[in-house]
């Protein structure tokens, strides 16, 4: 077990319950922002993320996939996702129930691309005041794509490029239109009465199954297109 290959795996799994906490945090401020205190009033408008861990999406399922690897186990290796516990929400209490209850749904995903956004300007600024910052911050989002050979990436530009990956990870894998997915309730909305009923069946095992395997599939499709356009971006700035 490489010691650089165990430190980014900490450092994937503190950032994970981390952009997760965010995650659930923002369901939870949109609800209250929009008349549905029931997540406020159960301790949920927190960064804890005590108050937000599923034990399957948030510490088994994530530690398979992270810590998997550096044991010969790599089933699941792989870009990183995982799901929080659901913040509750009681929609009758929204004033517009299909509107509100789409913008608490996109919240989420709205919160984890914000902070992929701020730690894509921090690998910014980190090239432009390091001395030789554009190949330390280079060197060290390879890194984070497992792909730094010998070389030692810098802390902390390791650290907001690993941020990067993991929200924009999240973001897609939220905006997944399977339940309890963000992304349902928004199709859930577009679905004529009999789909809905159909759509509202799908639960439980079936869930989790879809959600790992058809997750890690669309996860392969669409984050590599984006891990590109970031790697362009960090290049020509």
């Amino acid at each position: 077990m490489q010691p650089s290959a165990f430190v980014i795996a900490v450092f994937q799994f503190v950032l994970l319950l981390f952009s997760l906490s965010v995650h659930e945090c923002a369901h939870a401020w949109m609800a209250s922002r929009l008349g549905d205190q029931t997540a406020r009033m159960l301790g949920r408008v927190s960064l804890n993320p005590v108050d937000h861990v599923d034990p399957i999406g948030t510490l088994l399922f994530p530690a398979i996939v992270i810590f998997g690897p550096l044991f010969g186990f790599g089933m699941f290796s792989g870009y990183l996702f995982g799901w929080a516990k659901p913040v509750p929400i009681i929609s009758r209490n929204f004033r517009k129930f299909r509107r509100d209850d789409t913008l608490v749904s996109l919240a989420g995903p709205a919160s984890n691309l914000l902070l992929a956004m701020v730690a894509f300007a921090g690998l910014i600024i980190l090239s432009v005041v390091l001395p030789n910052g554009h190949t330390q911050v280079f060197i060290s989002f390879w890194a984070a794509l497992g792909q730094s050979g010998d070389i030692q990436p810098h802390p902390l530009a390791l650290l907001l490029s690993l941020a990067v990956m993991i929200n924009l990870a999240l973001a897609i894998f939220n905006l997944i239109p399977i339940p309890p997915l963000d992304g349902s309730h928004v199709l859930r909305h577009m679905l004529p009465y009999n789909a809905v009923q159909v759509f509202d069946r799908i639960s439980g095992v079936t869930s989790y199954l879809l959600m790992i395997f058809v997750g890690r599939f669309v996860l392969m499709a669409l984050l590599g297109p984006l891990i590109r356009l970031v790697l362009w971006g960090l290049l020509h700035a």
